[in-house]
């Protein structure tokens, strides 16, 4: 049996750490590649006016130095924007979909002016301080709020440490992506969604807008977790992964 490459993209505001704790389980049943969004982690801040699409081809140039054809792509909040703007602008490198506590339509008009103004704050204050005691709240579940205060100072860290100016260029990158349900309609391969239930991000209503489209899409709620649910309950993540890459690597 064949392990598929999985490549596994990171949600905003933190870094590719937050798949620390899935890492070894996951490969067991897949090559799995974690890369930090450029400005994030150990990555470069764009050089370039801010768009997912930079996010994409980034992607798309990591499977083109691995001589990777197709990939698994997949991604929680922000990450999965970035797998469906891979599935929109290089559908043959996806073998298979994963979206985790995410959403494919775009923004209101108010969620992207909040995101607009939030970018200018960071950028004003020089740092994401503030921000991390504004998403906090709502980036995790209510169980990891109420039970697993290691997690909530872990996430705060990560915030925290992000640097302002990529903070800045991924909320205006984000205000401005498209709406990206055609994009799954169009999907023919295997798909897979995953949400925490206490997700206060992506509403249970978003869950449904793609499985609607979705042409061989599969559906998992993870009970107990939010919004980073790959953080919040690293074992339900990778057990409700796990038949999925599973079937994908016969």
């Amino acid at each position: 049996m064949s392990k598929p490459v999985f490549v596994l993209l990171h949600a905003f505001p933190v870094n590719s750490s937050m798949y620390d704790d899935v890492r070894s389980a996951l490969s067991d049943f897949c090559e799995l590649v974690t890369p930090d969004f450029a400005g994030f982690g150990t990555a470069t801040l764009p050089d370039a006016e801010p768009s997912l699409d930079v996010y994409a081809a980034d992607v798309v140039a990591l499977l083109d130095d691995r001589g990777v054809e197709q990939a698994v792509v997949g991604g929680t909040s922000m990450g999965g924007y970035v797998a469906m703007a891979i599935a929109r602008r290089n559908p043959g490198r996806i073998s298979a979909l994963v979206l985790a506590d995410t959403k494919a339509t775009a923004d209101t008009a108010d969620a992207r002016a909040n995101r607009l103004g939030v970018a200018d704050q960071v950028i004003a204050a020089g740092s994401t301080d503030a921000l991390a005691r504004a998403m906090l709240p709502n980036l995790l579940g209510a169980t990891t709020h109420a039970s697993r205060p290691d997690v909530v100072e872990r996430v705060r860290g990560w915030i925290e440490s992000a640097d302002p100016r990529a903070v800045a260029w991924a909320q205006r990158a984000m205000a401005a992506r498209p709406d990206s349900l055609d994009d799954l309609a169009t999907f023919a391969g295997p798909s897979l969604v995953l949400w925490g239930e206490e997700d206060a991000i992506s509403s249970r209503a978003e869950q449904a807008f793609m499985r609607s489209e979705l042409v061989d899409g599969h559906y998992i709620t993870l009970p107990g977790a939010g919004h980073l649910s790959a953080v919040e309950d690293p074992a339900a993540f990778v057990a409700a992964l796990t038949p999925f890459l599973t079937r994908l690597g016969n």
